[in-house]
């Protein structure tokens, strides 16, 4: 289907904006990371990563999108272990260990997710920690390399942008169409990423709130790479229901604090 035709067909619309609204819900969770990431470099440097990181994640994805032939072999099984759970109720293993180029990519970045996020909860925990320890080096709050950080973020960049582009082959064959929703979806998420940089900065309990997100993410994405698909909607309802929830606290704190000083 040509450019043309595609901006005369109705259906063609109703998949970009599903796809743009899919996109921005997948890209939630990079976001988050970059956010996360970004904020333990110098002030100076955090903006250009997240940018940086951001430009990669589109510079991949539509490379994936050109690659789609090879993309969907990722989902061919590379070798079976042969001890697959017993069946569910639907008469389906209740998990699989056919494994194939996406789900080691998924297990991989599952794992690396887990290892990052508990380590940062660990530092948020523990901030006196030795390797957090700035006595005997400059004074700086810093603790990341600019260049560990880019490297990190193409670790992640490139699971979710998998994840991302083979939900997105599952809903249209227009290649125009999925570039234009990456694009749009990256765009969106360049102008929400440093608000939400500052926003989490700026409210340290919702960084202890966003690293658990990461560590659930983490969990579904090994979990997808062993054949259990967790349905998306579950885990981000439960992100919306707990950030509402947090929200709550915050403007509690915020008027008791308020009330506490207008009595003194």
């Amino acid at each position: 289907m040509d450019i043309l035709s595609l901006l005369s067909d109705p259906a063609a619309w109703a998949a970009l904006l599903t796809l743009i609204a899919l996109e921005v819900v997948l890209g939630i969770d990079n976001l988050i990371f970059i956010a996360i990431l970004s904020n333990k470099l110098p002030p100076e440097q955090q903006e250009k990563a997240r940018k940086i990181g951001l430009l990669l994640a589109l510079v991949m994805r539509i490379g994936l999108l050109l690659l789609i032939g090879w993309l969907v072999t990722l989902q061919t099984p590379l070798f079976d272990l042969g001890l697959s759970g017993s069946p569910n109720a639907y008469g389906e293993p209740s998990f699989e260990t056919a494994f194939s180029g996406r789900d080691l990519i998924l297990l991989a970045g599952g794992l690396f997710l887990l290892w990052k996020a508990t380590r940062e909860i660990h530092h948020n925990m523990e901030p006196h920690a030795p390797d957090r320890d700035m006595r005997d080096g400059p004074a700086t709050q810093a603790t990341l390399t600019f260049g560990s950080a880019i490297v990190q973020i193409i670790a992640l960049d490139m699971v979710f942008s998998i994840d991302s582009i083979l939900t997105a082959v599952g809903m249209t064959d227009d290649i125009p169409i999925m570039v234009t929703a990456v694009v749009i979806t990256v765009g969106i998420m360049l102008f929400a990423a440093n608000p939400l940089a500052r926003f989490i900065e700026h409210n340290p309990t919702l960084v202890m709130l966003a690293l658990a997100f990461l560590v659930m993410i983490g969990l579904v994405l090994i979990a997808d790479g062993f054949g259990f698909h967790v349905p998306k909607g579950y885990i981000y309802a439960a992100m919306g229901f707990s950030v509402a929830v947090e929200l709550l606290n915050m403007f509690q704190r915020r008027r008791s604090a308020s009330g506490a000083s207008g009595e003194g």
